[in-house]
Formats: structure tokens, sequence, C-alpha cells
């Protein structure tokens, strides 16, 4: 079953290198990095809090990056992404190694080893799961290190990972002159502002990759190559907005209309528990005041507006409760979603007593992991 990840508990590391003293220039990565964290902040994918996504472009120094990928591995307890894109070396071991700005052939060095970064999220981690998007030459290198067999990767395996590789093994990426983004990280970004015609509900990894690949090929470009292990497809990364209805579509109270609703088993912080209730409007294909109307009186637009713009969870249930029957939610659901509330604002009133003083610090320690009320409903 494909899930969307929570964004207040998920994280995002964006690294590329544009600029390169001893290799040729790649002045889309640059445009690939803001692109790529503009969507995954937008509506259009997951929506993540700024400070959620960390973008760090031309590092100096290979510790640059696995620092920030560390930080980012702690932080995380449902979704991981490390993404890189710029030049991929193959060093004497036939290793990938992702190249830096001072990055010279022959010299291993001053390259950044893939293979750290893998070990970061083997060891490191938090996450219950990992997407690593890698938009290099050879790149398909690392797909052998993600299913090595090997005792450390027996003891400390990688539980739904997913490894989308711009080419092969032996491929090189195309950074076609002139054009504002690399060949493959521009089929991603359209593939995710634009949807699949046709396709699921939710653009999984799965999804994403077999569009992503016959895009290429139909252009003649390299083509991508991925690994899944333990459901890693199953990550989604934003909803289809090719197949989401363009006008309310008139459905009773519930009744699923075959729509695929946000999952609340899958919410563990208050940022997602909003974010996938204003995902329910979105899927319902409702405006704020058609919402009103359905709810027969229940709630304004004013009020459907005011509560999909929150930061703390109301104290009462019946206005939550109003809005997703009105936008058709079914009511078993609604009883799951009320279940999270609940666990939540339990989460929070612990927080505050651990915390008076409240702040960040505070803020943070209030959602360590998933809620464990619904632990074995994720099928994860």
């Amino acid at each position: 079953m494909s899930v969307l990840p929570d964004p207040g508990a998920s994280r995002a590391v964006l690294v590329g290198t544009a600029r390169y003293e001893h290799l040729e220039q790649l002045p889309a990565v640059s445009n690939n990095l803001r692109a790529l964290e503009r969507l995954l902040c937008g509506p259009l994918s997951l929506q993540l809090p700024a400070g959620h996504v960390t973008v760090v472009e031309d590092p100096g120094v290979a510790h640059t990056v696995v620092g920030a990928v560390r930080q980012a591995a702690a932080e995380a307890t449902d979704t991981l992404i490390v993404y890189f894109a710029g030049h991929g070396l193959v060093d004497a071991q036939d290793q990938l190694s992702l190249a830096l700005p001072h990055t010279e052939f022959g010299r291993v060095e001053t390259g950044l080893p893939y293979d750290w970064l893998r070990q970061v999220l083997l060891l490191d981690s938090r996450a219950e799961r990992h997407v690593v998007i890698l938009d290099c030459c050879y790149s398909g290198l690392a797909l052998g290190r993600m299913s090595a067999q090997s005792p450390l990767a027996d003891q400390a395996a990688v539980e739904g990972s997913f490894l989308l590789a711009a080419a092969a093994e032996t491929r090189t990426a195309l950074a076609p002159v002139g054009q504002t983004y690399t060949a493959f990280t521009g089929a991603l970004l359209d593939t995710l502002r634009c949807g699949i015609p046709g396709g699921p509900a939710l653009l999984d990894l799965a999804a994403v990759y077999r569009h992503v690949r016959l895009t290429l090929e139909a252009r003649g470009h390299p083509v991508p190559q991925a690994r899944d292990r333990n459901s890693g497809a199953q990550v989604a990364l934003g909803r289809n907005h090719a197949v989401l209805p363009a006008a309310p579509v008139p459905v009773t109270p519930g009744d699923t209309g075959g729509r695929s609703w946000p999952d609340p088993c899958s919410i563990r912080t208050v940022t997602g528990f909003f974010t996938a209730l204003a995902d329910v409007r979105v899927v319902s294909g409702l405006t704020h005041r058609a919402v009103s109307e359905r709810s027969a009186g229940r709630i304004s637009a004013g009020t459907v507006s005011r509560l999909l713009n929150r930061s703390t969870l109301p104290a009462m249930w019946s206005t939550t409760s109003a809005y997703l029957s009105a936008c058709g939610v079914p009511d078993g659901q609604i009883t799951q979603w009320q279940a999270v509330w609940q666990q939540l604002r339990a989460q929070t009133t612990s927080a505050r007593a651990a915390n008076p003083g409240g702040g960040e610090a505070g803020r943070k320690r209030a959602w360590p992991g998933r809620l464990p009320g619904f632990r074995g409903k994720r099928g994860h």
C-alpha cells in the first residue's frame, strides 16, 4: 500500500555540485536543487516544512555532506530523502565516488565515496524509510551496494529503502547544454508537478520510476535504474495531480467515491495532521464554500479555512469531525482520525508537562516517533 510520509517526521538533504575546478561545469545542478527544494516544500509534493529540507550546494569537503545527512538521519523518524546531483566517478575498486568542487581524476581523496553516505543510513538513521536519488554518471554502481548481502547489511538492514539512479553503472548521465535542468531531474520534476495521466492516486516511487524511465527512453536519453528494498517503492512523493478532480464531484458523506483518502494511520506529528487534513479537501475536489454547504451549516467557509491553517490542535473534536464528514470521508476513517487527534493531544500535554518553558526544543521532543496506537496498522 502506497503511503505519503508525515512531513513533520521526515527530512530531505539535497546535495549538488555545479561548479568544478578540474571537471566540466554543470550549471543546471544549481537549478535542480532550487526546484526540488521548492517542490518538496510545496503543495504539489510532500509539503515538508522549510526547516526540514537542507540544501548543500558546492560543498568544499566531504564531511560537510556527511554531517548534513547524519543530522537529518537523527531527526527523521518517518522518511529520509537524500539527493545528489553532479559528476560521478569510479574509483580503483569500481566503487562510486561523488565529485565535489575540488575533485580531480585519479585523486580518490578529493571525492565523496557513496559508501560513506550508505553507512550513515545503515548505522545512524532513525528513519523508517530511506529514499536515495542520484543524478550523476555511473550512479547505477550504487545499486549493488544497496543490495549487498554482507554481514553488515544483514546486521543493520535499511528498512524501506529505495534507490533511484540516473544512469546504469557503465553509462554517463546527461546534462544537456542550455537546458534548465539535467535530463533526469527535469523528467522527475515534470512527473511530480504534472502527474501521470491514468496513473495511481499516489505517485509512489515505483510509479515515478516507471514513468521517468519511459519518458527518458522516448527522448533517447540514458535510462534510470532503481533498487527497492523492504517496500521502499511504496513511499509516495506526492499525489498524482493528473487524476485529481478538477471540480467538486457529487458524493454523499461516507461514500468514498473511489478516492484515495489520506491515511490517518500514517500521521505521527501535528504538522502531519494538518497537512493530511488539508489533503482531504484536495482529494474531495471541494472548495471551502462547498465543504461548508455540505456540512448543513455546522461549519462556515471561514471556519474551514481557519481549521486548515492552524498550527495547534483544536481543543474540541466536533469541527474536525464535521469537516471530514462534509468532505465525504467514510465514518470508519473518521473514527481513526479522532483516535489520532486524541493521541497527539495526549503527547502534546505530556510534552508541555516535561518542558514547561516551551520553545523549539520542547516541540521537537514532543514527537519522538510513530503513534504507538497505530504501530500494527501501517503495514510497513
